[in-house]
């Protein structure tokens, strides 16, 4: 009998790999139960935060004792969809393309990559680990083949869009973006985006105020940047918060039907 499906917010969901991930350490050094208030530590979040989280699991724990390691390990990854696999396509095998289709742990935690596709003559038909480079056009052929569930876009900026509408096409409904653009998707598809030099403003951003040391100063105020090198603003506050902590893979709103930029050619 399935299980009813219960809303969980989208800020609970982003936490729960990292929980997944603590608790997966917690286990490795075969600890069986662990606070709320260990665990938040852990995963550097509040312990009010911790126990809301689960508790739209239906997970409460034990009053004095805490939550079982294992037990909570498998509610999550039920939550996350781990208790089976997930193929992935890597769309774009450049540098970024390439590491990515290397790395050992998508595989591990439930993603494993079962198929590589490009378009560049001198990379279609090569091998990068393990598997063989095939053309863009193939696609269909290999989402049905491998029974992908997963699209990586890793291609240029400009081509980003042509990919995401190609894996929708061939079936994928789910995607991880990792092209510098704004990529939409119909409202029946999932779209989460990664823009690294983004995450390095906002980086370049926190790092400021941290130099600034006050709310109310305008970006760019190099006298006050200054007064903080010469030991006036020594005590700058820590502007990390939830916010940050969840801004990498972010879900990216949707743009609408009637905004949606011209297709460009993939190249």
């Amino acid at each position: 009998m399935d299980r009813p499906r219960r809303h969980i917010p989208a800020a609970t969901v982003a936490r729960l790999p990292v929980y997944l991930r603590t608790l997966s350490e917690v286990q490795a050094d075969q600890i069986d139960t662990i606070s709320s208030e260990r665990l938040a530590e852990m995963a550097g979040v509040n312990a009010a935060k911790v126990r809301k989280d689960l508790s739209f699991l239906g997970s409460y724990g034990t009053r004095g004792v805490g939550y079982e390691v294992a037990y909570l390990l498998f509610q999550i990854r039920r939550e996350l969809g781990l208790t089976q696999s997930w193929p992935v396509v890597i769309v774009g095998i450049g540098n970024l393309g390439a590491a990515l289709a290397n790395y050992g742990g998508f595989g591990d935690r439930g993603h494993p990559v079962a198929a590589l596709v490009d378009t560049d003559p001198a990379k279609v038909g090569a091998t990068v680990s393990g598997h063989r480079v095939h053309h863009l056009d193939e696609l269909p052929v290999l989402v049905a083949e491998h029974g992908i569930a997963i699209g990586v876009i890793a291609t240029p900026a400009e081509t980003a869009q042509e990919v995401a509408d190609r894996l929708v096409a061939a079936g994928v409904t789910s995607i991880l973006n990792f092209a510098p653009a704004v990529v939409s998707v119909p409202p029946e598809a999932s779209l989460r985006s990664v823009d690294l030099a983004l995450e390095l403003q906002v980086l370049s951003f926190y790092r400021q105020r941290d130099l600034v040391g006050e709310v109310g100063a305008e970006p760019g105020d190099r006298s006050s940047v200054e007064g903080h090198s010469a030991g006036i603003a020594d005590a700058a506050p820590n502007w990390q918060d939830d916010a940050v902590s969840g801004m990498l893979g972010a879900v990216r709103e949707r743009p609408s039907a009637g905004s949606k930029e011209p297709t460009p050619t993939c190249r």
